[in-house]
């Protein structure tokens, strides 16, 4: 198996990328998967989505993609193959409507950045299933717009007794922390985790992104 992963940051550059490109190369190496990770916006091509199986963003800002790179990645999904999202894919692409419905939702904050408490709402799902029923994690919290738990699989949410919801900025306290769903053929999965460093460096961790790439390359149902 093939996955990509893209890591081009024209807004905000996290400092956890370098971390994430490590720990998904050791991911793909302990699993059998080829890995490679880029910042090039040119990677992102019909020619070489041809030969991934599973495309992940890790991206910032507007990014300046053609119409026809646009539809390839699209295309990609639509066609069977895999998207995944990790922390901040849903803060980019703002200018690109087709991304944020594709990805169910886009950034809309950060109004905690603690150790809040996550409810799993899919304890059987492999990109969940070793987190037990809930955990408590440290991390840079998203809110987000245009999502809807109705169109997608909410896997995990913020236990909303943890945090300062005078904070918050949804109406409906539905604050999300990953999600999948199918799309065309293909399937999407979007983890909200990943701000701190050293958290991809911690096994748990791993396992979840390991689950994560599973479930949407259709390895682990």
């Amino acid at each position: 198996m093939n996955i990509l992963m893209l890591r081009h940051s024209a807004g905000f550059e996290h400092s956890y990328l370098p971390d994430a490109e490590v720990a998904l190369k050791a991911i793909g190496k302990a699993n059998g998967w080829r890995v490679l990770t880029t910042h090039r916006l040119d990677r992102i091509s019909a020619a070489h989505l041809e030969k991934c199986d599973v495309l992940a963003f890790a991206t910032t800002g507007n990014l300046a993609f053609s119409e026809e790179q646009k539809t390839a990645i699209l295309d990609f999904v639509r066609n069977g193959k895999s998207f995944f999202g990790i922390h901040n894919a849903t803060d980019t692409c703002y200018d690109w409507p087709e991304y944020g419905e594709m990805l169910g939702g886009w950034f809309n904050g950060h109004p905690w950045h603690q150790e809040v408490g996550i409810i799993v709402e899919d304890t059987s799902h492999p990109a969940t299933e070793m987190l037990g029923d809930y955990f408590r994690v440290t991390d840079e919290i998203y809110t987000f717009k245009h999502y809807n738990r109705d169109k997608t699989h909410v896997l995990m949410r913020i236990d909303n007794q943890t945090v300062d919801l005078a904070k918050g900025n949804r109406e409906d306290g539905d604050y999300a922390m990953g999600w999948c769903h199918e799309y065309g053929q293909g399937r999407v999965i979007y983890t909200a985790l990943g701000h701190p460093d050293a958290l991809w460096y911690e096994d748990w961790f791993r396992a979840h992104i390991t689950g994560c790439v599973q479930w949407a390359a259709r390895l682990a149902d």
